[in-house]
């Protein structure tokens, strides 16, 4: 079981991925932009087994929050999700951070083998 966190401006899509990650036996908590997410991250101390973070969101991107966490827990582990071809090119640049980039939409068992990978 890995301590994951999903950061989704989209509630819909933050409630899918989160059913199916605790189905799969993970524990799950929740952020609903970018600013959230690193708060979170900050107030573990970058705790968590993977970030699963959306690209596009107001407040603060995917992208920026990834490279903020990352500059100050550079071990942890972060999978962007994406619905749009040219945010997933703006994460090519993250090689060195991010573990890999998941196509919006998804089913359940895409985004929980991408996790298993990501985690593996």
């Amino acid at each position: 079981m890995a301590k994951i966190l999903i950061v989704e401006d989209d509630e819909s899509v933050r409630t899918l991925a989160a059913r199916a990650l605790e189905r799969a036996g993970h524990a799950i908590e929740v952020a609903g932009d970018g600013a959230a997410g690193l708060a979170r991250i900050r107030a573990s101390g970058g705790g968590f087994d993977l970030v699963v973070s959306d690209i596009r969101m107001p407040e603060m991107d995917g992208i920026e929050m990834a490279k903020s966490a990352a500059s100050s827990y550079p071990g942890l582990r972060i999978l962007l999700i994406t619905g749009y071809a040219d945010q997933r090119e703006r994460a090519e640049d993250l090689r060195d951070i991010i573990v890999d980039v998941v196509q919006k939409p998804f089913t359940l068992a895409e985004i929980r083998e991408h996790v298993g990978k990501a985690l593996g």
